[in-house]
């Protein structure tokens, strides 16, 4: 049957073993883990006077901000109200956004777009509409680059601040912790640099800015930095992680086999394209009557069920009854990487199934972007804010960044102004006894992990795929977390695994459909029973040792 998570342990507090008398020291007073668009946009809002050390565990450009082709939804038009996008983004999040949470965002929404365009980002001038969206407010650089402009943006802003060192190509290992006689803290984070140079970063406050977790899944929109490191390393410190079961899939992602995916934007959606099935045959108008413009979780089980009916490995996105030049001149991008495989966009299908997209649940933080664990401050998609509740509006995403990331750098950057400067070290150590047992194929376990994850825990789930995960990943995690690897990949195996145990526990709680979260066997939203967030429990069980032979 399968061991059932209450409670849940892991073999050791750190990935790796260290000591303060043989690791070398940096000393700052904010640290920011990840340089996508909250980690960059909190730099920037620190004063001057203080010293902001910014991680990243990729080079500077590589992170699911620069990727995205949609925008920010942000209320810019005069016909258009707050009170629209708040409504829109509750009606989205399926009854559990935090309204203090989306009326605060949405209306600091068009001043964060300022503040981009003062840092130097091009808009184009047109406003775009996506799903679940009452009126066009998406704005749009560029066409379908939004993501790449405003980091390229963002980038040269941060570089040109005085205060702020950004160092790349930096993986963060683990949070460190006081322990609770100490005052149970975050003080900063032990990285590890791609010159193998090992170091403890103490810092008066840490802001936890690191991503997403979609590489968990075979079929995913994200870059390969997207590994939960960030929700892996909060929750072996201690906080309180939440909402795991809500991994949103954007419906239309370029299916090609043999080729890596594309995100195909809800922005061609919006223009006006449809949705056929493997006959021709347009779906979308008799299951919603928003048709291809329903929200996100509501297309993405259209086309599951679509391709489970037709018995074919996709569907087809259609733009072929638009204006071309109408086409082209909003999409440029995915009309250069759909000519790479011969497709005309303005005349060929365009095949598509849904991709993991953007992680709805993380690390829990209020409406000041505070965790659980004093110290530490998380913004963007690794943090649990309750603006998306169980389904993300469309282009809320970079704006939750945005304004995340400056409420937490104003606020973390008030506690280290309050704190004293000191250069001691706490005596924080390891000491735990790795398992080197013989070698390791972390490429398989990695693939192995995320096929298993598309198919049992994926857009549609139930309880018999949820328990086959559930004891599948307990058994990976029983001889991969107790090692200690010298590698990324390794690292980052085993901050995936800690994650989805997490994910899969959390899908297995929630016996309802609601959102993106939709389980076959309990196919309804239960209001009475599951109208509230659900936070992982502070350890799972030991996962089932392996027999001796």
């Amino acid at each position: 049957m399968g061991c059932r998570i209450g409670r849940m342990s892991f073999p050791k507090r750190y990935l790796v073993r260290f000591g303060p008398k043989q690791t070398q020291h940096l000393f700052t007073d904010i640290l920011i883990i990840g340089g996508g668009i909250a980690g960059l946009r909190a730099a920037l809002c620190v004063p001057p006077q203080l010293r902001v050390l910014v991680v990243t565990k990729d080079k500077l450009r590589e992170s699911n901000s620069a990727y995205a082709q949609g925008g920010i939804a942000a209320v810019r038009d005069p016909e258009d109200r707050y009170e629209d996008h708040i409504a829109d983004t509750l009606t989205a999040g399926a009854g559990l956004c935090d309204r203090q949470v989306v009326e605060m965002v949405v209306r600091e929404a068009s001043q964060a777009v300022d503040d981009l365009i003062r840092y130097g980002a091009r808009f184009d001038d047109d406003l775009g509409m996506e799903g679940g969206h009452s009126t066009k407010r998406i704005v749009h650089a560029l066409g379908d680059a939004t993501g790449a402009e405003v980091m390229r943006a963002i980038i040269a802003a941060a570089r040109r601040a005085s205060n702020v060192t950004i160092w790349d190509r930096t993986f963060t290992l683990d949070l460190l912790t006081l322990p609770p006689q100490e005052g149970n803290r975050c003080v900063g984070a032990c990285v590890q640099r791609h010159t193998r140079e090992r170091l403890l970063i103490w810092a008066k406050q840490t802001i936890l800015a690191s991503g997403g977790a979609g590489m968990i899944y075979r079929e995913t929109t994200n870059p390969p930095v997207a590994t939960a490191d960030g929700m892996a390393a909060a929750y072996r410190a201690g906080a309180v992680l939440r909402d795991m079961e809500f991994m949103q899939f954007h419906p239309t992602v370029l299916y090609v086999a043999g080729s890596s995916r594309f995100l195909i934007t809800e922005a061609a959606r919006g223009l006006g394209a449809y949705l056929r099935d493997v006959n021709g045959h347009r779906f979308m108008p008799e299951i919603d009557p928003r048709a291809e413009l329903a929200t996100r979780d509501v297309v993405s089980q259209a086309i599951m069920r679509t391709m489970a009916r037709t018995q074919h490995p996709n569907v087809y996105l259609d733009l072929s009854h638009l204006d071309p030049q109408l086409v082209r001149s909003h999409l440029p991008g995915i009309d250069r990487v759909c000519r790479e495989f011969d497709l005309d966009i303005t005349r060929d299908p365009i095949p598509v199934r849904p991709g993991a997209h953007y992680m709805i649940g993380g690390v829990k933080v209020d409406v000041q972007g505070r965790t659980s664990l004093p110290g530490l401050w998380a913004a963007g998609e690794v943090a649990s804010s309750g603006l998306h509740g169980a389904n993300r509006l469309a282009s809320n995403s970079l704006l939750e960044g945005l304004v995340y990331g400056a409420v937490c750098a104003r606020l973390a950057s008030e506690e280290a102004q309050a704190m004293p400067d000191s250069f001691s070290v706490p005596r924080i150590e390891t000491d735990f006894t790795p398992e080197t047992d013989g070698p390791l194929d972390v490429a398989d376990l990695t693939a192995s992990l995320r096929g298993l994850m598309m198919r049992r825990v994926g857009v549609e789930r139930d309880a018999a795929g949820l328990r086959e995960a559930e004891k599948q990943v307990a058994f990976w995690c029983g001889y991969v977390l107790s090692r200690e690897f010298q590698h990324r990949a390794g690292w980052e195996l085993q901050n995936m695994l800690t994650a989805a145990r997490l994910m899969i526990w959390a899908a297995r709680e929630r016996e309802e459909s609601r959102g993106v979260h939709f389980r076959s066997d309990f196919p309804q939203r239960d209001d009475a029973r599951w109208q509230r967030h659900l936070e992982c429990p502070p350890s799972l069980p030991d996962p089932p040792r392996r027999t001796q032979r």
